[in-house]
């Protein structure tokens, strides 16, 4: 054998025994989606994506996590979208309004008293949750999983029973929550647009004196502290969804999109679960400090929804259709129906 064959073929044994000596997995790609949330650190929401990803990095051996940006430490939801648009992140946990920025059609879940309990909500969501989650995806965009908030109430530094007290505040609205601008100017209502992150900063200086959320969410958000009544009133259910970037989920291996797939599921009804336990307990909670409940008369609560309803009849057809609408409206029937 020549010395240069010889060389050869002591490089080429080398490195076989070194192929065979190498730890199993240890050349394997770990694939990680960060993905991007507005729920705080410690919340309901995190423990359950810090799970999610445990048990994910677990069953794909490693080939597969989560990196969690909670809070929103990369911004209000339009900057999560845009951030996702850009490839900057490849998901995020998003609200109805955030879903809506993305497919148009999502706005219908933010018509106010549009649901009255959370057997209605669960019922349309069935009927109706492979159309929306085809609208995502016809935009570039994977919904893993649906998750929520509970329904919104008014907190407020001082009573609010009426559309009169409500004109009279200085009103947060959320700046990218174009159907809740439609109602407060409908209602006559001049609203203070902020980010998410800037309401507890508006509320301390006094920036604004009304905000609304969810129960849990003001907790969480710890805006309960500087505020002093709140309206019990649900007044919107707020729905949102895990999705991630269609591409980076197609290039996925199969058994990892359907981990990913299954996991979602499996943690958004967890979390579901858990919140509307929250919502409950969190009302008692403001209420052992101080938080003292206001409860409008039939004929105030009327009033607020003769507002909201012509506020959404001007934007059916903008945001979402009269198809949809109606749509959503039937199950309701059908439902409410069945229950008679």
């Amino acid at each position: 054998m020549s010395k240069t064959n010889m060389i050869k073929t002591m490089g080429i044994s080398f490195l076989t025994v070194i192929l065979f000596l190498a730890p199993h997995g240890a050349a394997a790609k770990t694939t990680t989606i960060k993905i991007a949330t507005l729920a705080p650190e410690g919340s309901t929401y995190i423990q359950a994506l810090n799970d999610l990803d445990a048990e994910l990095k677990q069953k794909t051996n490693n080939g597969l996590r989560l990196r969690i940006y909670p809070g929103g430490v990369l911004g209000d939801e339009n900057d999560m979208r845009r951030k996702m648009h850009v490839g900057q992140i490849q998901g995020a946990v998003l609200t109805s309004a955030g879903l809506s920025g993305i497919f148009s059609e999502m706005d219908v879940f933010q018509i106010p008293f549009l649901f009255k309990g959370f057997n209605e909500v669960d019922y349309v969501q069935e009927k109706m949750g492979a159309f929306f989650k085809d609208g995502l995806e016809d935009k570039g965009y994977i919904l893993l999983g649906w998750s929520e908030a509970g329904f919104v109430r008014l907190l407020s530094t001082h009573p609010i029973a009426s559309l009169d007290d409500l004109r009279k505040a200085k009103v947060w609205t959320w700046e990218e929550a174009p159907m809740a601008k439609a109602i407060f100017d409908e209602a006559g209502v001049a609203a203070i647009p902020l980010s998410l992150p800037d309401v507890l900063v508006g509320l301390q200086t006094g920036l604004v004196e009304v905000v609304y959320a969810p129960p849990a969410g003001a907790i969480s958000l710890q805006w309960f502290t500087k505020t002093k009544y709140m309206t019990e009133v649900p007044l919107m259910y707020l729905i949102g969804g895990v999705v991630v970037k269609k591409n980076v989920f197609k290039n996925l291996p199969p058994d990892h999109r359907q981990v990913l797939t299954e996991l979602c599921a499996k943690y958004m009804d967890q979390i579901k679960l858990a919140v509307r336990k929250e919502n409950q307990e969190a009302i008692q909670v403001m209420a052992k400090h101080g938080v003292k409940l206001i409860y409008p008369s039939e004929d105030q609560i009327e009033e607020f929804k003769r507002v909201s309803q012509k506020a959404m009849d001007s934007q059916t057809g903008k945001s979402f259709s009269a198809k949809v609408k109606n749509e959503v409206i039937k199950y309701l029937e059908e439902y409410r129906k069945g229950k008679n």
